[in-house]
């Protein structure tokens, strides 16, 4: 009698269906990177410029106090004319973006390419991921739904937050795994890869893209972990719940900050200032804490007893100060990649502190807790923090440390904002 009042069941896509959507994911996916490449690639070059050439030609330090103080004040001044001036505004508040991304409309567009490539190469601590998945998903809803009407337009987002994220990550396996936890929460009909097949395709598309054009890589170097212990697992429980605490206290303060500059009623005001912050904060903790991070890791890990416990912690602190203070006040960024650094100083750290904590193993529990307390994306922290080591044999351990941290975050608060302020739970 239950199948009688029970609704029906959409019917699962048939593979004519699946296959007419192969072709539109593949083009998605490499559109999808060719911009993700261009705008980091562009950036590149103004950070070149602006961190070497001019310094050099001024005869001053590349990465003095003053140096720093100039360039990030200076990058609030551009993003928040662009802000202000760019036709679309740079978009909507980025504090209350995550991942996933609204469609935007045509117009915004530029301005928000023109402010993650200024942010990018100006030094705030953000990544480039929200701004450019929203980029993406404009720019597919857009010229999917006027040149293939046919396709449905819930599609196109999908896609684009798909290939952008396989892009990022140069692995069509990040992106798998957050559609996937998105899929989770809804019900669809159908096997899950069926669901998956199209997203996934896109990912893979612009994984590869990326991989043969700019040859990405997330690999530390740090010692392969041959076979974990008693003592590895203990240090992994501990390190990725120290991560998550610490991440939750930036998570807390985020609003709060958000609110303080929100009292600065226009952007000439609140970009400068944040820019302003954040140079005082690179003279405090180095320039090591300035940018979104992935080169840095990579200066950390070739040398990883080049710094003391104390040097490794203060980074951290004054890293996740900076994320909190970039993305309250108006950069456009996403909170992904410093959370990498973060995680990595910290594992770095309980290593200087703990010899007996083996350096990889800290490494990926300090990015599993702190991706788990910023992002609440479980699977791609998992994901993130597995990668950046390249140790089959740490799997088991991290899936272990994610437990007790996720029950340090899980229900709480996370550093994304509604509309009003208030944080999303």
């Amino acid at each position: 009698m239950a199948s009688d009042t029970a609704p029906p069941r959409a019917s699962a896509p048939s593979a004519r269906a699946l296959s007419a959507s192969l072709l539109p994911a593949l083009v998605v996916g490499v559109v999808a990177s060719l911009l993700f490449v261009g705008v980091s690639e562009a950036a590149e070059l103004l950070q070149g410029v602006l961190w070497k050439n001019l310094p050099d030609a001024l005869g001053v330090g590349r990465y003095s106090v003053l140096w720093m103080l100039v360039m990030l004040t200076a990058t609030g001044v551009a993003v928040g004319l662009v802000v202000w001036k760019v036709p679309g505004h740079a978009g909507p508040d980025p504090a209350t973006l995550g991942l996933d991304a609204p469609v935007l409309p045509p117009t915004v567009l530029p301005g928000l390419l023109l402010a993650v490539a200024l942010m990018l190469a100006g030094g705030p601590s953000l990544g480039p991921e929200n701004p450019i998945i929203a980029v993406n998903v404009g720019l597919a809803f857009w010229l999917g739904s006027r040149f293939l009407p046919r396709v449905p337009g819930a599609l196109w987002p999908v896609l684009a937050e798909s290939a952008t994220i396989g892009a990022l990550f140069g692995t069509p396996v990040a992106a798998a795994l957050v559609i996937s936890e998105a899929l989770a929460g809804r019900r669809t009909a159908g096997p899950l890869w069926s669901n998956l097949f199209a997203p996934l395709a896109a990912a893979a598309a612009g994984a590869l893209t990326t991989s043969l054009v700019a040859h990405p890589t997330f690999d530390l170097g740090l010692p392969g972990l041959a076979r974990p212990g008693w003592a590895d697992l203990l240090s992994a429980l501990v390190v990725a719940s120290l991560a998550a605490l610490l991440g939750m206290l930036g998570v807390a303060a985020f609003p709060y900050a958000h609110a303080l500059f929100r009292r600065l009623p226009h952007p000439m005001l609140a970009l400068p200032a944040g820019g302003l912050v954040l140079g005082l904060l690179a003279a405090l903790g180095g320039h090591l804490t300035l940018f979104k991070g992935l080169s840095e890791i990579g200066t950390l890990a070739r040398d990883p007893d080049g710094w003391t416990f104390g040097q490794f912690l203060t980074m951290a602190v004054v890293k996740l100060a900076a994320l909190v203070v970039a993305a309250s006040c108006g950069f456009r960024g996403g909170r992904i990649f410093p959370s990498v650094f973060i995680g990595v100083a910290l594992g770095m750290a309980a290593h200087a502190l703990v010899p007996g904590v083996d350096l990889s193993v800290g490494v990926a529990a300090g990015v599993l807790g702190m991706l788990l307390a910023v992002t609440r994306q479980g699977w791609v922290s998992l994901f993130t923090a597995a990668v950046l080591v390249d140790s089959p044999a740490i799997l088991a351990l991290l899936c272990f440390a994610s437990l007790p941290a996720w029950l340090l975050v899980t229900g709480r608060p996370q550093m994304q904002l509604h509309d009003d302020g208030s944080p999303v739970t």
